[in-house]
């Protein structure tokens, strides 16, 4: 069986419902990510108001919310016409400056050298085509721009983790379909290769996971399994942000020389 990428048709419309297992990637992952992000554009000396940010997979809009709030002119870009038209909605009644096209990372609907910021996630380890999406994202951004990313490492750690706790184990896992698969994970060697074959320089790696007790995180899955949580509160249970390891989740950026 392959990845069911389907699935952001079958339930895209409700990304922002705390019981959508889609929310998953909401709680605890999009401000650890986001607060991260954030970090780096304060480090690079990137001030994000007016900037174009371009969101390669936007799904429901849960990071281009979040770069359109700190001032970027964001452009989210995702082939599933159902996450599109949510992820419009949500923005709109969010008062917030978020625009959305479908299409996908293999071919981007920007101009060459248009965007200063450019970022993927949870997005790399699903498309059929990686070469073509580092190549896309290069050429659209500017001299100078910034890719910000994260994805998750080929390991045993996250076969465990992303294949078997929270997608085959009956007790534990958050939905009955194959979301991922671990022969697409990234190793972060792998992911650098491509990145300078594209021109694209890497400026650092870091882990990206859950901060809370092993144990705990599950026996929140086995909760939220059987509804005694919903998936937002298992997601904001996770506590996921930056940590030391890379083995089973990574965040890092990158940047296109002038």
């Amino acid at each position: 069986m392959g990845i069911d990428n389907q699935i952001y048709n079958r339930i895209g419309d409700s990304w922002w419902d705390e019981d959508n297992p889609l929310n998953m990637l909401h709680g605890s992952f999009t401000p650890g990510r986001f607060a991260y992000f954030r970090d780096v554009l304060k480090r690079t000396g990137r001030d994000p108001v007016g900037r174009l940010a371009v969101d390669i997979g936007s799904g429901g809009g849960f990071m281009a919310e979040e770069f359109a709030r700190v001032g970027c002119r964001v452009v989210g870009v995702d082939p599933s016409e159902v996450s599109v038209r949510t992820a419009l909605d949500h923005a709109s009644a969010s008062g917030l400056d978020a625009r959305y096209v479908v299409a996908t990372g293999e071919h981007l609907p920007l101009a060459d050298e248009s965007a200063d910021v450019a970022y993927c996630c949870d997005v790399l380890e699903h498309v059929s085509d990686l070469d073509r999406v580092i190549g896309e994202t290069a050429r659209v951004l500017k001299p100078g721009g910034l890719y910000l990313f994260d994805t998750i490492n080929r390991t045993f750690a996250s076969k465990v983790l992303v294949i078997k706790v929270m997608q085959e184990w009956r007790l534990t896992r958050v939905v009955d379909t194959e979301l991922h698969a671990w022969q697409m994970f990234i190793k972060p060697i792998e992911l650098e290769e491509v990145l300078r074959r594209h021109g694209l320089r890497l400026g650092e790696i870091t882990g990206l996971g859950t901060r809370a007790n092993k144990l705990g995180v599950l026996r929140n899955f086995v909760r939220a399994r059987r509804g005694g949580i919903s998936v937002g509160q298992l997601s904001r249970a996770l506590d996921v942000g930056q940590v030391k390891g890379t083995d089973v989740s990574y965040m890092g950026f990158a940047t296109k020389p002038y």
